[in-house]
């Protein structure tokens, strides 16, 4: 009996000394994987609150995300000393653009925020740039496209060719205008002109507002076109031309921030928060329909694909073939 009970003494021993090693060898891991996070500029819950530069890339089409908003309030809440926005986008929906300003605008409350241009802030892509305190670029970034587009795909003529007619029983004229299935009649027309211009007198007067413009030089930036950073400076549509280094740099010299803090790349972990183009583009496609990611990019496919993403009506969006 006295053996079979030293045995069950021994045995409770040696479940205890496997415990207690197995919980060790748990922790060491998970400090491991914590301390790797850390050390590629992960933004842990602890590395969150380190002092560092946040920094928030701003790519592709520009659309309505909660994710990024929490993540901007998550940053003001953060050890960041200062955020770098930097933007390479043509713009996206107006809605999806003015969200996205007004959350760095109070991320601006809490922390100074500069913005840096990567080759394209057009249209909603600049709204998002006049949200930080002063705008950097590459000489040959585009900026610009200060402008509001609706568009509609009208088949009636196509309709006629196959013999095909849709017939519409509705409440009101204006119920479901414009209707691609007959042409737009003149109120309609007039209805959403009235809608277009409504948001473009929002962008003009943020532009004038944001880059202390006067009457004679809103009118010069804003007519639609797009600029290299080279041409924007005259137009104080850009600060100063380089590259995130320079804007590091400047928040060093004028805004207190340490010299030598480390720039942490803050996530929001959804489409569109990064500099995925490629990527973005291939999985619009094959949700689409498309045949590769070339037909996407050429300027009728991506037409349908503004259409059947089905982005909200007003449009701050800069393409060639979307710009006539």
């Amino acid at each position: 009996m006295s053996l079979d009970a030293d045995a069950i003494v021994d045995r409770r021993r040696l479940r205890r000394k496997l415990v207690l090693w197995r919980t060790l060898a748990l922790v060491a891991a998970v400090a491991v994987i914590a301390a790797i996070y850390m050390a590629v500029g992960g933004t842990s819950l602890i590395g969150e609150q380190r002092s560092h530069i946040a920094r928030v890339n701003v790519g592709g089409v520009i659309r309505s995300d909660r994710q990024r908003l929490e993540m901007l309030d998550r940053i003001a809440r953060s050890g960041a000393k200062a955020v770098i926005v930097t933007i390479d986008s043509p713009g996206g929906t107006v809605v999806g653009a003015e969200s996205l300003y007004d959350g760095i605008r109070r991320l601006a409350e809490k922390k100074p925020v500069v913005t840096v241009v990567n080759g394209l802030a057009a249209s909603g892509g600049y709204v998002v740039a006049m949200s930080g305190e002063r705008i950097f670029a590459s000489r040959n970034s585009i900026v610009g496209s200060i402008g509001v587009i609706f568009q509609n795909p009208n088949v009636t003529e196509l309709l006629k060719t196959v013999g095909v007619t849709v017939e519409d029983i509705k409440s009101s004229p204006l119920k479901a205008q414009p209707n691609p299935y007959s042409p737009t009649p003149p109120e309609a027309r007039k209805a959403i002109e009235a809608l277009v211009l409504d948001s473009y007198d929002w962008f003009r007067n943020l532009v004038r507002e944001r880059r202390a413009l006067d009457d004679a030089q809103l009118n010069l930036a804003a007519d639609g076109r797009v600029f290299t950073a080279n041409q924007a400076r005259p137009l104080k549509l850009v600060d100063e031309i380089g590259d995130e280094r320079v804007a590091k740099l400047w928040l060093e010299k004028n805004k207190g921030v340490t010299q030598g803090l480390r720039i942490r790349t803050w996530s929001a972990g959804s489409l569109g928060s990064e500099f995925r183009w490629l990527e973005t583009a291939g999985e619009l496609a094959r949700g689409m329909g498309l045949p590769s990611i070339g037909a996407l990019l050429s300027s009728d496919a991506l037409t349908q694909a503004a259409v059947r993403a089905q982005l909200d009506g007003l449009l701050a969006l800069w393409h060639p073939s979307l710009a006539d």
